[in-house]
């Protein structure tokens, strides 16, 4: 597997991980590369750097020295996009403004659509079957663009 560094017409910078260097060829040629902002298929190669690890004694020195508002600008708790501010955003809206029921989903969806129990704004988890069986019984569900806030292990 070989990592790529990917750029579109538009700029936007993305990685995807192939096969090897022929079936990145392969793709490209045939229009199936896609920018993941944009969608656009016009997508070139940027310049990469080799993935090198440092010496183990190297590692240690180097985070000793390394100052918080050095280590505080690469948190991965930050988003990295507009696109991630944007997720991040709804994740907290949809959190805010409605009730996370958990593995529970789809039963308390089915009672609300029953008229059981009182409708409300719900969000939680479900299996692909169980969500789609909800579909097709006419229980308006929507997938949510990010995983669950619950802890595990």
């Amino acid at each position: 597997m070989i990592r790529y560094s990917l750029k579109c017409v538009a700029g936007h910078g993305f990685e995807s991980w192939f096969q090897n260097g022929a079936a990145f060829a392969s793709l490209d040629s045939a229009g199936q590369l896609a920018c993941p902002v944009c969608g656009s298929t016009t997508v070139t190669k940027d310049l990469m750097a080799p993935a090198v690890r440092p010496a183990r004694s190297a590692t240690v020195a180097t985070t000793a020295a390394s100052s918080p508002d050095a280590t505080a600008k690469g948190l991965l708790s930050q988003p990295g996009s507009d696109v991630e501010a944007a997720l991040a955003a709804l994740k907290k809206q949809i959190e805010e403004n409605s009730e996370y029921v958990g593995l529970n989903f789809v039963t308390e969806a089915r009672k609300m659509h029953a008229g059981t129990t009182p409708e409300r704004a719900i969000h939680g988890e479900a299996k692909p079957d169980d969500a789609r069986k909800l579909i097709e019984d006419g229980v308006p569900v929507a997938p949510l663009p990010f995983l669950p806030g619950r802890k595990v292990n």
